[in-house]
């Protein structure tokens, strides 16, 4: 018996320095679904050279996910290192296990909140201009694991359409293929509103100053005077920064040092990843995200 426990333990020694020799030699970047793949692989391809410098890896690799779940499930697998979630991705991971994966920062707003918006449009020449006008139209969410795209639509719209269940208010709904795609469905007529992000902060017309809407403005795939917002939820915590827990300690401190001081030392590159004007970076825990946790508990279950 004590034979099998010190081998055991001698095991766990060896996959411990297994797992700190993979720190540093690679470094595995998640990058959510919702937005076409060459535009998140050129957002965040900045971060590559940085990364190899500033944690002494021989390799940074960009993991570009079809969908929320692939970067979800590729944290629960252990196989990245770092992603930056939406509130409700994150709760996903926390059901799961708890231990998977750390929360460390979230973005802050030019205005100095830590939080942002599910915003839900349509066409401005579909004559919807309320949600009222929604009464038995088709609405689309962007991804079932999106917090603005799904989860806090259904937890909150129910009150904005006087207490009445999304089911049997709006005549049918589905899921837009990430919040990018969501838009141009709705711009389409394929939805007759969806709803996406943003930061609340500025003008509707801009696209705000970050989020979805935004990024489409930016890259000239989205006009604003297209589009008339329906719905604006309350605050959003913004989403996590989240490593591995099992990383070592060393990687994790240089990482979250860089991250803290990226907006700094490379403002263009922080504004790529991030998709729009941010003031910086705030450290965050779990407590943070707890309510969204609990609402995703209550709501969606796992």
């Amino acid at each position: 018996m004590l034979k099998k426990t010190l081998l055991a333990a001698v095991a766990l020694v060896s996959l411990a320095g297994v797992a700190a020799a993979q720190d540093l030699k690679e470094f595995r970047i998640g990058i959510l679904g919702g937005e076409n793949e060459a535009d998140r692989l050129r957002n965040f391809a900045c971060l590559q050279d940085h990364l190899k410098t500033e944690l002494g890896v021989e390799k940074v690799s960009l993991f570009p996910a079809a969908d929320y779940d692939g970067v979800i499930q590729g944290l629960l697998g252990g196989t990245l290192d770092y992603a930056e979630l939406g509130a409700s991705g994150y709760a996903k991971i926390y059901l799961a296990n708890p231990k998977a994966v750390e929360p460390i920062l979230t973005t802050v707003q030019t205005d100095g909140s830590m939080g942002y918006h599910s915003i839900m449009v349509a066409r401005k020449d579909s004559g919807i201009k309320t949600l009222a006008d929604m009464k038995g139209k088709k609405l689309g969410f962007a991804d079932p694991d999106s917090t603005s795209g799904y989860l806090i639509p259904t937890v909150t719209l129910p009150e904005a359409i006087g207490g009445a269940p999304i089911k049997e208010y709006f005549g049918s709904t589905g899921f837009g293929g990430g919040h990018e795609n969501l838009v141009l469905e709705v711009l389409k007529g394929n939805f007759d509103a969806g709803t996406t992000w943003g930061s609340g902060v500025g003008n509707f017309k801009d696209g705000y100053t970050s989020g979805n809407l935004k990024k489409m403005v930016d890259k000239g795939i989205l006009n604003m005077d297209d589009l008339v917002e329906l719905w604006k939820s309350p605050l959003i915590p913004n989403g996590p920064i989240v490593v591995r827990t099992s990383m070592n300690d060393t990687m994790k401190s240089k990482f979250k040092t860089f991250m803290m001081n990226l907006p700094k030392t490379d403002a263009k590159c922080f504004s790529a990843i991030q998709g729009g004007d941010f003031k910086g970076y705030a450290e965050v825990n779990v407590d943070f995200y707890k309510p969204i946790i609990d609402a995703r508990k209550a709501t969606i279950g796992g």
